[in-house]
């Protein structure tokens, strides 16, 4: 495994949790953080280029680009909607 993807997944688990952490949905761990994360990458590039926003705050790793505050708002996106289709626990 190379350094540029550990710094990949370290980067989209940073910013999963982050997104995470600004919806209050914390179920998961280290690894659902990252799919989060690139989930959110996915999702909030789409919806700039959509809207023909700029993208802010790009982290370069190698040949890959990765739009870290695109990422912090999809991931905030989608795991809202996954709290809303989710269960709730009753305690």
């Amino acid at each position: 495994m190379s350094v540029e993807l550990l710094l990949l997944f370290f980067i989209a688990g940073i910013t999963g949790s982050i997104g995470q952490a600004l919806t209050d949905f914390s179920r998961g761990g280290c690894f659902l953080s990252i799919v989060v994360g690139f989930i959110g990458a996915l999702l909030g590039t789409w919806i700039a280029r959509e809207l023909n926003l700029n993208e802010f705050f790009v982290i370069n790793i190698g040949d890959v680009a990765f739009p870290v505050l695109w990422a912090i708002i999809g991931a905030a996106i989608f795991t809202g909607i996954l709290s809303l289709l989710s269960p709730k626990d009753r305690e």
